[in-house]
């Protein structure tokens, strides 16, 4: 691969991430804070993404893989999703924003499968190559949280009751439209698929791959999959806003640390993956996500802040262990025949419904606690926190209990 490919390929994984990262993480802030939205109008917003992740496979299995080049489809998406970010950035209502976000969600969600598909494309060796592609995507996530905090300060005390946050969709808006012409100079990635390929629907979704949930442990782990998204989700739409509420200083940019604790621990995932197992790899995270949200409960921004760095720091141990884990143990026991689809499958279950169940539950946990919110801030965060905490341990246990160890070779 040439210097000029990986250059664009690492410069197009920056945009992607940078665009997502600069909205999404202070987006419960924004919705709670400038917009009034209710528990319940926050998880249908944050929703989105799931349905954005369940509706992701037909685009591009149907169209990027039959019809037309990736990168083309790549710069089409990041371009109508400018327009709709800008239509965020000007709705004045939770009930205006809705349509819009979900829209952007259903375009966007399909272009993180589209940049991992062109950069595969363009590498004569993915496994040792796309680790290098990819990490630029981290990078822009982090810079964007950087750029927010230090940069912009918009997202302290007085800037959110100002409004500052909604320039958040504005930088989203004009790097999705830089984004979505840069694309159109991306390397060739022709479609896979001649436009009459007969796939079925469940081809498209993975769904032949639920034949490996007659393996009583890839069941187990399936359905520990879908409960663990519950308090991830927690975490997802409500970390940036409790920060706020408490008083921590630039949680934006804090909240960074845990994308570096992901770079770290994604290099020491093999060490732990070889010398524990896969379930004890397994059984780590789900620990390491109880102790983030114990963390969240009892910490606070002033001599116990500690422990908010602390649960932020824990997000590489939570996700790298899980999710790149049991991508690993995914891949071993679908074997040559099912590896796509299972992938697929995992992701469908995991973002999809998932996560979706997690935000729905968080947005009314929120509102049945709106009464505590109002007398007491801390109180009422640490009532939210410690129920993913406890969904967390249910979790951990029932996978202790029904998973059998087995080697999975990494």
């Amino acid at each position: 691969m040439s210097g000029l490919i990986r250059f664009k390929l690492s410069f197009m994984m920056f945009l992607e991430f940078f665009i997502w990262g600069s909205w999404f993480v202070t987006l419960g802030t924004y919705l709670g804070k400038n917009l009034n939205a209710t528990g319940a109008e926050i998880a249908n917003i944050f929703g989105t993404q799931s349905w954005g992740a369940i509706i992701a496979p037909f685009i591009v299995g149907l169209i990027a893989d039959r019809y037309f080049n990736a990168e083309r489809i790549l710069g089409i998406l990041h371009l109508v999703g400018a327009g709709l970010m800008y239509l965020m950035y000007s709705a004045g209502t939770a009930g205006e924003f809705f349509p819009y976000v979900l829209g952007y969600m259903i375009l966007f969600m399909p272009t993180l499968a589209l940049v991992n598909s062109i950069s595969f494309r363009q590498l004569n060796d993915p496994e040792k190559e796309f680790s290098g592609i990819r990490i630029w995507g981290t990078i822009g996530w982090i810079l964007a949280g950087l750029a927010i905090s230090f940069v912009f300060a918009w997202d302290s005390g007085e800037s959110i009751e100002a409004g500052a946050l909604r320039n958040t969709f504005l930088m989203a808006s004009i790097v999705s439209a830089v984004l979505g012409v840069y694309s159109f100079i991306l390397p060739s990635t022709p479609p896979t698929k001649s436009a009459g390929d007969n796939s079925s629907v469940s081809d498209i979704l993975g769904l032949e791959a639920l034949q490996l949930l007659k393996d009583k442990n890839f069941l187990i782990f399936f359905i520990s999959s879908i409960l663990i998204c519950i308090p991830l989700a927690f975490y997802y739409q409500y970390a940036n806003p409790f920060l706020n509420d408490i008083g921590m200083q630039n949680p934006t940019a804090k909240m960074t640390i845990g994308q570096i604790s992901e770079v770290l621990f994604l290099l020491a995932l093999p060490i732990f993956f070889k010398r524990f197992g896969f379930k004890n790899t397994i059984l780590i995270a789900m620990l390491a996500w109880a102790l983030r949200y114990v963390m969240f409960a009892y910490g606070d921004a002033g001599q116990f802040s500690f422990m908010l760095l602390i649960g932020i720091a824990l997000h590489g141990i939570c996700y790298d262990f899980f999710f790149v884990a049991g991508q690993i143990y995914t891949d071993a026991k679908a074997g040559l025949k099912y590896k796509s689809a299972a992938q697929g499958l995992i992701s469908l279950a995991t973002y999809g419904v998932g996560m979706m169940i997690g935000f729905w539950a968080a947005g009314l946990i929120a509102d049945h606690y709106t009464s505590i919110k109002e007398t007491n801030i801390a109180q009422f965060w640490q009532q939210v926190w410690v129920i993913p905490a406890g969904i967390a341990v249910a979790v951990m246990a029932f996978f202790f209990l029904f998973f059998k160890s087995e080697k999975v070779e990494s």
